[in-house]
């Protein structure tokens, strides 16, 4: 077959499976999985990595149930039929919304339980006492006694966070059969944290954000590959890569370059992360079956991007940095210590902006106290922004911030 052909044929392929079932989409195609190999599997499965020294496989793609509520139960009946059931959610998720929706799915579905691989997180707690209060309602909101990853500090910007208390925790939690594996998130800082965890055996797992822009940054990579020697399982978030601007020059640019690849830009960039070997998985956030199904599409295609695609990502980065909140809060922090708030700030905004969840934002917004929200729009971010690796304009859009979601 002819290269030409073969972005035909894949480009049609994917561009079909965002609106359609897999099953239908891999049948008209050819590709089905019986003819390929023999499986016991009555739909393709995703294909399953080592999750760091334990032993555990995941699937390649995961779903983050950020958007799951209580009423969408087809999405998650779909991705156990395709194996992607690592189902990553968290205590504070959807005001605790994701939680119930996988609790009245398992409620209706007891056997799926054994397959699934289930995750959550302590949203808010540093103290045993803290994790261990909202494991014990994220257990009874799931319908489950046990959680197979717990990642008991969540959104970790503070090695010091990482005490020998969780450790001992985490350790009683195992024994009690509670959890079976015990992880962190780190949202921002991220490099300082990796590093310090890539030395902390009784972590086993990092979830961390990881897309085109954390890939040009090499303290990042450093300390990735810290925790990936170490043995840590990594599971790569936010890999779309979303900030605050929804549409530039550079995007229609990224877009038309990989449709003629056959993809959209937002499988391109699961992809790009995909083909990343220490990540166990990317879990990516999937509110409906139609972004399940685009999604299913890239883990399934075999194609590789090229060192030309990579370049495209490299100067589409270059192109859009000062719209990316890259997290590193230590730096926004140090010049603005009365006003620990803007990388926050910066990500609640993103939520509004690129994710459409608008209403999440604002309930997230409004947990900033009164006494700093009244200072936004009066201090001088100027030290912040000379020194923002991003080169971002932080005064404007926290102006935007306050006028979309206080």
């Amino acid at each position: 077959m002819s290269e030409k052909q073969n972005k035909f044929d894949r480009r049609n392929f994917l561009k079909a499976a965002g609106a359609a079932g897999m099953t239908s989409v891999l049948a008209s195609t050819g590709r089905t999985n019986a003819e390929e190999k023999p499986q016991k599997h009555k739909y393709p499965q995703v294909p399953k990595r080592k999750l760091g020294k334990l032993k555990v496989k995941v699937p390649s793609l995961s779903l983050g149930t950020y958007q799951v509520d209580v009423e969408n139960q087809i999405l998650l009946r779909k991705t156990l039929q395709h194996g992607v059931n690592f189902w990553d959610t968290s205590y504070n998720y959807g005001g605790g919304n994701s939680e119930l929706g996988i609790g009245k799915f398992l409620a209706k579905n007891k056997n799926a339980r054994k397959n699934l691989f289930l995750v959550t997180k302590a949203s808010g707690a540093r103290t045993p006492e803290e994790i261990e209060k909202r494991l014990a309602t994220s257990l009874k909101r799931m319908n489950t006694n046990y959680i197979d990853l717990y990642h008991g500090i969540h959104q970790c910007s503070n090695p010091a966070w990482l005490t020998d208390d969780v450790r001992k925790w985490a350790q009683s939690a195992k024994k009690r059969k509670l959890i079976k594996h015990f992880g962190i998130t780190t949202h921002q800082n991220s490099a300082k944290v990796l590093a310090a965890a890539s030395k902390l055996p009784w972590i086993e797992v990092i979830m961390v954000p990881f897309n085109f822009y954390q890939m040009q940054n090499k303290k990042m990579q450093a300390a990735i590959d810290a925790c990936h020697k170490a043995g840590i399982g990594l599971i790569a978030m936010k890999t779309l890569g979303m900030g605050q601007k929804i549409s530039t020059d550079a995007d229609k640019k990224l877009v038309e370059h990989f449709l003629q690849r056959g993809f959209t830009k937002e499988q391109a960039k699961i992809k790009l992360v995909l083909e990343d070997k220490r990540f166990a998985s990317a879990c990516v956030g999937m509110k409906n079956v139609k972004v399940l199904n685009s999604n299913l599409a890239v883990a399934f295609d075999k194609t590789k991007l090229t060192q030309v695609d990579r370049e495209v990502f490299k100067q589409y980065a270059r192109a859009t940095c000062d719209g990316y909140c890259a997290g590193c809060a230590d730096i926004c922090n140090a010049d603005l210590p009365k006003m620990p708030y803007v990388s926050d700030i910066m990500r609640y905004l993103m939520y509004h902006n690129s994710y459409g969840e608008q209403a999440e934002a604002r309930r997230l917004f409004a947990r900033i106290p009164a006494g700093v929200q009244n200072k936004l729009l009066c201090t001088d971010y100027s030290a912040a922004e000379a020194h923002c690796p991003q080169h971002m304009p932080i005064a404007k859009l926290i102006a935007e911030a306050v006028g979309k979601l206080a």
